[in-house]
């Protein structure tokens, strides 16, 4: 993360500003992260990735099976670990 040098005061209208603090509350951040957030998604053009995010995105899907059977190996797995 890049060191924080320079202060910016923005003024926003009440409806902003309090949209802004509702999604403080249901996260674990701060109105200041989300601004930046919002800047670096929206403006930043600096050094690109090492590309992790690309060939994640890429990479061919992994087949999962259904939903009954990986219930099924989870419930088993849980039902071994609670016997001594």
């Amino acid at each position: 993360m890049a060191t924080r040098r320079r202060r910016l005061q923005v003024l926003l209208d009440e409806e902003r500003f309090a949209h802004l603090e509702h999604l403080v509350r249901q996260r674990p951040t701060t109105v200041a992260a989300l601004v930046r957030d919002a800047l670096d998604r929206t403006y930043w053009q600096g050094p690109a990735s090492d590309g992790a995010a690309d060939r994640f995105l890429a990479r061919e899907p992994l087949e999962l099976g259904s939903w009954e059977e990986a219930k099924r190996q989870i419930e088993d797995s849980l039902a071994g670990r609670a016997q001594p």
